[in-house]
């Protein structure tokens, strides 16, 4: 982990760190499990953000403002967020057309969220899919 990074996840809150490492790692796993090549780690706009060759990039954060949430954020001129949300409305909150948030206080639904991991991190590959390749 760059050290940008590594700061970035040591400046959260435990709870939220916590929960941010989990998607970490998940982009991780999946990008392993897909051989989808080398996932590029840095910080774009403030936030973790994670990219493939192939994929569109995907960034996690957490904001005082919203304390109970974390999120996991999209290119809004994607089509991500519209699949993703066709494929898990009732697993998933969305936000417009750029994000998925999620509660601290609930479990996860990893599911869900690796097969959302996998569309963003092989999206230029899957793009002209209907509902990308799911």
């Amino acid at each position: 982990m760059k050290a940008e990074v590594k700061a970035k996840f040591e400046s959260y809150p435990e709870d939220a760190r916590e929960r941010l490492q989990q998607l970490r790692a998940l982009v991780l796993e999946v990008a392993a499990e897909e051989n989808l090549g080398t996932v590029e780690e840095s910080l774009k706009w403030g936030q973790p953000s994670y990219r493939t060759k192939d994929g569109s990039p995907l960034r996690i954060d957490w904001k005082p403002k919203a304390p109970e949430e974390y999120a996991m954020y999209f290119n809004c001129s994607t089509r991500l967020v519209d699949t993703f949300r066709e494929l898990h409305r009732d697993e998933l909150q969305f936000q417009e057309n750029r994000k998925i948030t999620f509660n601290l206080g609930e479990t996860l639904p990893e599911q869900a969220v690796k097969q959302c991991i996998s569309i963003a991190l092989k999206y230029h590959k899957v793009k002209h899919l209907p509902l990308l390749g799911a």
